[in-house]
């Protein structure tokens, strides 16, 4: 299948200057994809032709006159700005032009936008944010990171679902196992949400393992876990600094004196393999699972390795059918997983 990614190419902090480089990296590697660079031509085309790159034959630039503002209002960003890059490359996934869309621009322009072009999957009440995160025995998908603060037990069975979907396709689990996030391994712990989705669970068809603690996040307990966006995204910032305080407090020993110095030089590349296991830009990349469309949202801040790996992420959910995943792991499941549905639902 030949996969075409639509790429916002001024999001993020950096824009043209990572995007560009970022998408001529993902095309060399690889083979029969395209890419359609999203933004303003003044600022992509001198980019592309001091490049060097055999891939630029497989991109293609589509002009879009505005820009959303990494801090700007989301309502603003649909209602005012129909030309910005970030909505021009959704468009281009609702009308078959691309198979998905990355961008690095601000989360909840691109989950608004995306939401009211795409709309959402059958029997989805709600997108939600997943990604991953190491562990000690590989990677786990946590599922929501960020999106619905307040969710309702229907909603959290659907993110379990879609995630469960989601790690099935891209990486060959046939049956992942689910955890749900807690307080307590204990069945009679939680809020009566977390309660009655567990419940939910356990008749869904899915392979829920039970609830899980915030320590099984990074041991590899299962394979998913679902929590809402208020705690997912809590613990993965709270990761996050955890990681990069490690990182500092390393350095600071290492270099604190001579015998120190010395001591780096022989752990160097202990050192290097370590903050590769750790390094977020190679899990960059979040989902915007449920939608009628492949939406991958990069960090902000992201270098043209962070977003070179969001773009091959979008690539690997599109090549690997994800939304029919989804849509079939849904009408799969029992109606007894979910609830009549609200009308605010």
């Amino acid at each position: 299948m030949s996969v075409t990614v639509a790429v916002d190419a001024m999001g993020g902090d950096h824009g043209p200057a990572v995007t560009v480089p970022s998408s001529l990296a993902f095309l060399e590697e690889t083979p029969g994809a395209s890419v359609v660079l999203v933004g303003r031509r003044e600022a992509i085309d001198p980019l592309l032709a001091r490049s060097r790159s055999p891939a630029k034959d497989r991109i293609r630039v589509r002009d879009a006159t505005e820009v959303v503002g990494m801090d700007e209002p989301p309502a603003d960003a649909l209602r005012r700005k129909k030309d910005s890059s970030m909505r021009v490359a959704i468009n281009l996934v609702r009308d078959g032009e691309a198979h998905g869309c990355v961008s690095a621009g601000n989360t909840g322009a691109l989950m608004g936008i995306a939401r009211f072009v795409l709309k959402t999957l059958p029997g989805i009440d709600r997108p939600a944010i997943a990604s991953q995160l190491p562990t000690k025995t590989g990677v786990v998908t946590m599922i929501d990171l960020g999106a619905n603060v307040n969710c309702t037990a229907d909603q959290l069975v659907q993110f379990a679902a879609m995630g469960s979907a989601l790690v099935s396709a891209v990486e060959g689990i046939e049956r992942p196992t689910v955890g749900l996030l807690n307080i307590g391994e204990e069945e009679i712990k939680g809020n009566d949400v977390v309660k009655e989705t567990a419940e939910r669970l356990r008749t869904s068809g899915l392979n829920f393992y039970g609830n899980v603690e915030g320590t099984d996040i990074f041991r590899g307990t299962t394979d998913v876990i679902v929590c809402d966006g208020f705690v997912g995204n809590v613990a993965l910032k709270t990761s996050e600094g955890l990681a990069q305080m490690l990182y500092e407090f390393l350095k600071t020993e290492f270099t604190r004196g001579l015998l120190s110095k010395t001591a780096a030089a022989i752990a160097y590349p202990v050192l290097m393999r370590f903050k590769r296991r750790i390094d977020p830009r190679r899990l960059n990349g979040a989902t915007l699972v449920g939608l009628k469309g492949v939406v991958v949202k990069s960090h902000g801040g992201a270098d043209t390795l962070a977003f070179k790996h969001a773009v091959a992420k979008a690539h690997a959910e599109i090549a690997a059918g994800v939304l029919d995943r989804i849509a079939q792991r849904i009408a799969a499941m029992p109606a007894a997983a979910f609830a009549v549905p609200t009308a605010d639902a």
